[in-house]
């Protein structure tokens, strides 16, 4: 960063003007993995921001290493808390954060070089983007099933607002630990929350609802560790179910017509899965629409099994499709739009 020309002090004005970028960076026992996390912060090619480091309740050495990484570069700030959680870690970071954009950094990750300078651009660029991500790679190698592999797959592949937005009842269309947000959206929505579901998902979806867009840039910024021990692994907060309950809420939230009815394409577990939790929420499911023969005519919990044509035929009902096999989605994209059906007004992809 260039300095002005002094007598020998810099001027109070201008050292109180806070780095375009605050990371944050909620550590549990990550001493382990640290300090590449904490090399890919260091070679960044864009050198003005600050780090917000908080430990929470670390018992290996984190809290050590945090120390000395924040002694050697007057850029890092670092706090420590007893153990409450990666909620309340990133609301202490957010707090001490000055930044108008906020960087998301895991202890365990690394980034690319060029990824706060990317970011930072297509932000820039673009003043109706909230936030923006990017694409990821797992890593190590050895570590990632094919499930991983497949996730890596449909996460990278929406780059434009209109492709994350088509996606954002599938799954989470941006990385958490890629998250750059402006800070101003994120207070604006009430910052992070602990509902008992994912807590980047709620973030996202309300940033989504309150009218900020979604962009992403499609290089691999940020290396995602893999491991049977990652928090998404473990804590129930990310389990299938935990979100489950975070799309219905934000669906009916998103789209108020919900309320009156669906029609849910796919019959089969997942689309019975949320069928149940439309239903716990007061959401009545009007049918269910199959493509396999061998279902239409049947009866799930008092709603009829449809064919396709049937089911193109009911007008006032809001579309579902939850059919995860590759490949269907599209189909049922397809179809719905051929029919008239606008995608994020007439039907949603939730599956």
């Amino acid at each position: 960063m260039h300095l002005p020309c002094t007598n020998g002090f810099l001027d109070p004005v201008y050292m109180a003007v806070p780095p375009p970028i605050s990371v944050l960076l909620p550590v549990r026992d990550g001493a382990a993995h640290i300090s590449e996390a904490i090399v890919s912060i260091e070679a960044q090619t864009f050198t003005e921001y600050e780090v917000i480091a908080v430990d929470d309740g670390s018992t290996d050495d984190s809290w050590i290493l945090l120390q000395e990484w924040a002694d050697r570069d007057e850029r890092v700030k670092v706090f420590k808390q007893s153990p409450q959680g990666i909620v309340p870690a990133l609301e202490h970071a957010r707090r001490e954060a000055a930044g108008p954009y906020l960087a998301r950094m895991d202890a365990d990750d690394v980034s690319e070089s060029a990824r706060f300078e990317l970011q930072l651009e297509l932000m820039e660029s673009d003043s109706s983007l909230a936030m923006c991500g990017c694409a990821i790679e797992y890593f190590p190698i050895e570590q990632v099933q094919d499930g991983a592999l497949r996730y890596q797959s449909w996460l990278n592949a929406p780059v434009t607002p209109d492709e994350i937005e088509k996606e954002i009842f599938v799954e989470c269309p941006l990385p958490h630990p890629g998250f750059f947000m402006r800070s101003g959206a994120v207070r604006e929505v009430g910052g992070y929350r602990d509902l008992g579901w994912p807590e980047d998902y709620d973030l996202l979806l309300r940033i989504w609802r309150s009218g900020g867009r979604l962009g992403k840039i499609p290089a691999v910024l940020l290396r995602w560790r893999e491991a049977p021990t990652r928090l998404s692994r473990t804590d129930k907060r990310y389990s299938l179910d935990a979100f489950r309950r975070c799309k219905v809420h934000h669906l009916v939230c998103a789209f108020p017509e919900v309320a009156n009815g669906v029609l849910i394409w796919g019959a089969g577990r997942v689309g019975k899965s949320f069928g149940r939790e439309l239903a716990r929420v007061g959401v009545p499911v009007v049918a269910y629409a199959e493509v396999n023969p061998r279902k239409i005519g049947q009866n799930i919990h008092g709603a009829p099994v449809l064919s396709a044509d049937e089911a193109l035929g009911l007008d006032d009902v809001f579309h579902l499709a939850s059919v995860g096999q590759e490949g269907v989605r599209q189909m049922l994209r397809g179809l719905l739009s051929r029919a008239g059906r606008g995608e994020l007004r007439d039907f949603v992809a939730v599956a």
